[in-house]
């Protein structure tokens, strides 16, 4: 295993449908639980996006819709969290697939 070797980053690709949603933003261990720092972008169609830049690694996340934690539907894989409810998980390959 090369220990210099940089790992590449990943485009990850987040998308919640909340079409009546005032504000979302996308909130993990990536960024440290902050509520404000990845704001999602509403599209047209009622449904908020935002791609990242992430290294290889597993991930924690949840949406913060209108100040209320919401989870990823669309994503099934789930870890519990220290607050009785549960946390999305994404992994990022190392190879990109």
């Amino acid at each position: 295993m090369a220990q210099n070797q940089k790992s590449k980053r990943r485009k990850v690709n987040f998308s919640l449908d909340a079409p009546d949603a005032e504000h979302v933003c996308l909130s993990g261990d990536f960024n440290g639980w902050d509520r404000q720092k990845h704001p999602m972008k509403k599209s047209n169609n009622g449904s908020w996006q935002l791609a990242m830049m992430l290294p290889p690694g597993r991930y924690e996340y949840r949406f913060l819709v209108d100040d209320r934690w919401t989870n990823d539907l669309q994503n099934p894989e789930t870890s519990p969290n220290c607050y009785g409810t549960f946390n999305n998980v994404v992994s990022v390959p190392e190879d990109g697939s």
